[in-house]
């Protein structure tokens, strides 16, 4: 497989897996509070900024994902968009394990979010890297 094929893979199995945080925009609360629970994080707050918060943090996500995908059909007149994106989910990722171990979130949690995202955005800034400049 190509360099410019992985990228574009990439772009678009990262952007579908953001665009599933839509389902969450409308969930039933109560599969929203089982998921919570099963987490080990408690009983989930039930109040209205923490509903607006968990939707539209989900609908951002959605958001990031359909972003992905439109930068997939044009990769080369991308190319800056994509480097932002990429050098942005690295410094998000560092920011997530801030919030996390700020927020005393479980160490399970934070071991798989903000190291992974960091993760994500070096995958995404190593692929742009390997392709070629007529494509990306």
């Amino acid at each position: 497989m190509t360099p410019d094929r992985l990228l574009q893979l990439f772009l678009r199995i990262g952007g579908t897996s953001m665009l599933l945080a839509l389902v969450f925009v409308v969930a039933p609360r109560a599969w929203m509070e089982e998921i919570h629970a099963a987490l080990g994080l408690g009983v989930f707050p039930d109040t209205p900024i923490v509903w607006y918060l968990a939707r539209s943090t989900s609908a951002f996500y959605a958001m990031m994902g359909g972003l992905y995908w439109l930068a997939s059909f044009d990769m080369g007149r991308q190319r800056r968009l994509l480097l932002f994106l990429g050098w942005w989910t690295v410094v998000l990722g560092v920011m997530l394990c801030g919030i996390d171990l700020w927020v005393g979130l479980p160490l399970s949690w934070t071991l798989s979010e903000g190291p992974v995202v960091i993760l994500m955005g070096l995958a995404l800034l190593y692929l742009i890297a390997r392709t070629s400049d007529a494509h990306v």
